[in-house]
């Protein structure tokens, strides 16, 4: 591990560009953190970092570029139709046909679209030294990657010997490779995590034996080793302690360049961890992790801050640019370190609005930690309400474990923004029926957003697509309509698609897709109106319970329970199975237990999965009035 500046960097001034489309509303973590770990290794090292998409959203206007950035295509059609101009008319199709359902983005007229954008990257072009550098890095994640090749073509045309080095979540594996041999003007490619491949070019571009010594290091693929079809490796950093403080200077200041007319809060990126502790590997299974997941390719392994790191870092970034929101980037929160994260994050005496991504089986007492720490919206890994399409899924959880975390959160007031998955294939009706089923209990909380299963690029279905009937694989279509043939043939892209059950899966999942609509209309009608309370709540009057029922069009039904179903009812805001409630209640017999939770069970009011069940209800005082 490299902590010092023993090897001076052989480059003097360095660009980091992120093109269109990530979220304008926030600074890139990735150029934060890869300039301000080549400050901390090269001091004399001039590094800048280009937020060049927040340019461009101001220049089209906010609402436009958010519209269009919220859906891949959309957004790679755009700079598709700039970088391959004879193929307009077959990329326009395909933007008018993926604008069609989003309110926001089928009044945007493509070719007025892309004259802006084309302007203000000229714009950007032009107005920037390019002479001055002796390297240009562009991160190229989803949504990023016609717009960045657009502006490397452009800015290679006019200094054909600026070398250029690509990295980012879509170049992971054997697409770094096919992308260098796709596309020339491209120098160098990295596989994985970018700080030590990028501080090894920094190191030794240029110099004597740089081109052998930089050819060396496997997680950077060059050209030679791209032709010989060199699979890429790993080269990242063991421990995540000696990393700085992520720089958004430029963001900022660009920001504030554009004007109080067009100035916003931003949010802040930090993260806390890399790669996904989730890998577990079931029985019968030829693959660990989440089956449909390739967000870990560009990392091995699971590695986390310290919580006094983790905490550090939000506390200066808050204080330096005076923000209190900020998004947790990490594909999931660590898991042992969690607590005390957020015990940490509570007793800075900062109101902060914090997002991040948590596995289902987050316990409560996390979550209340969370939520005292600022928390106030979450991404969930749910994906089924079907525990035994959880299992083709390799989640590691059930229906109960997903509707209690989604209670949890309607009873602290933590937005629950998660997703389910429809049309996977190799789905059952089973599958169906039982999602159908959960979501009757499920409709007093935040209705959850339906996403069709796409086809990741080396994720397990994709490296194993007969154990879930697929026939094959290949691209996805629509880069046929933006890439020339033979870019098509010889690149694999990001996006897949497969030949298997599809129209099977989408008549099969309809039910589901109509249920969550009417879900999603009648949890907004049960929260409007000034008095605005939990769907199904309770109130504890020490020795008996009130549990207060909304119903559409109607009164809501009230249910008093007395005694020992009071405490059987309050035992079971955790999933219990049925002999632990009968272990823990002897007094009662199993005659009248049994009977008390299938009652509750039919009035809605718990849930019951292979004789476990879960109380439903949240309390009335419960910060879920104002979800």
């Amino acid at each position: 591990m490299i902590r010092n500046d023993k090897n001076p960097a052989s480059l003097k001034h360095i660009v980091l560009v992120s093109a269109p489309w990530p979220l304008f509303s926030r600074p890139s973590i990735q150029l934060g953190a890869l300039k301000a770990y080549l400050k901390s290794q090269f001091p004399d090292l001039k590094a800048e970092a280009h937020h060049f998409y927040l340019k461009a959203a101001e220049h089209i206007g906010y609402k436009s570029y958010q519209a269009i950035s919220e859906r891949t295509w959309l957004a790679e059609s755009v700079y598709a139709s700039l970088l391959f101009p004879d193929r307009f008319e077959q990329i326009e199709t395909v933007f008018k046909k993926e604008s069609r359902a989003n309110a926001l983005s089928k009044n945007i007229c493509f070719s007025d679209i892309t004259e802006q954008i084309r302007d203000i990257t000229e714009t950007f072009i032009g107005s920037t030294d390019w002479g001055s550098f002796d390297l240009a890095g562009f991160s190229v994640c989803l949504c990023q990657l016609t717009s960045s090749l657009y502006i490397i073509r452009r800015i290679k045309e006019q200094y054909p010997k600026l070398s250029v080095v690509i990295g980012g979540s879509m170049f992971s594996g054997n697409s770094a490779m096919d992308i260098l041999q796709a596309f020339p003007d491209i120098d160098f490619a990295v596989n994985g995590e970018g700080e030590l491949p990028l501080s090894h070019i920094v190191r030794y571009l240029g110099t004597d034996r740089g081109d052998e010594v930089i050819a060396q290091m496997p997680a950077i693929v060059t050209r030679e080793r791209a032709c010989r079809r060199h699979a890429p490796a790993f080269c990242q950093m063991e421990t995540l302690e000696y990393l700085p403080v992520p720089d958004y200077d430029e963001y900022f200041e660009l920001l504030k360049s554009l004007g109080p007319k067009k100035a916003f809060f931003p949010t802040l990126p930090v993260e806390m961890s890399r790669g996904c502790w989730w890998r577990k590997k079931e029985a019968g299974k030829n693959f660990s992790g989440c089956a449909f997941c390739n967000l870990n390719l560009q990392w091995e392994g699971f590695r986390s801050k310290s919580p006094e790191q983790a905490v550090s870092e939000i506390d200066c970034l808050t204080a330096k640019h005076k923000l209190l929101s900020v998004a947790v980037m990490d594909n999931v929160s660590p898991l042992k370190t969690s607590e005390d994260i957020f015990s940490r994050l509570s007793q800075l005496n900062k109101d902060l609005r914090l997002f991040c991504e948590i596995r289902p089986t987050t316990p409560k007492s996390v979550l209340e930690r969370m939520k005292a720490a600022g928390v106030n919206e979450v991404q969930i890994g749910i994906e089924a309400l079907s525990t035994s399409l959880l299992n083709k899924l390799n989640k590691g959880t059930t229906a109960i474990q997903n509707l209690e975390i989604m209670r949890d959160c309607e009873a602290l007031g933590i937005s629950n923004h998660s997703n389910l998955i429809l049309h996977f294939p190799g789905s059952s009706q089973q599958d169906v029926d039982q999602t159908l089923h959960t979501l009757d209990f499920a409709l007093p909380f935040r209705p959850l957003h339906f996403v069709h299963f796409w086809l990741g690029l080396e994720s397990p279905v994709w490296h194993h697509p007969r154990e879930f009937g697929i026939k094959a694989v290949f691209n996805h279509p629509y880069y046929a309509a933006m890439f020339p043939e033979s870019v098509f043939k010889s690149v694999r892209f990001m996006i897949q698609a497969y030949r298997g059950d599809i129209r099977y899966q989408k008549k099969l999942w309809e039910p589901v897709r109509k249920k969550i609509t009417a879900w999603k209309k009648h949890y907004a009608e049960f929260h409007k109106g000034i008095y605005d309370r939990p769907i199904l709540s309770f109130q504890d009057g020490r020795d008996f319970l009130i549990i207060r029922q909304k119903q559409i069009d109607d009164e809501p039904l009230r249910h008093r329970l007395l005694g020992t179903s009071r405490e059987i009812y309050l035992f079971c805001l955790r999933h219990r199975h049925a002999r632990d409630i009968l272990s823990r209640f002897p007094q009662m017999s199993e005659d009248k237990i049994l009977p008390f939770l299938n009652m509750m069970r039919d009035k809605k009011l718990m849930f019951e999965e292979d004789g476990k069940y879960l109380s439903l209800a949240v309390p009335r005082g419960s910060a879920a009035a104002n979800p």
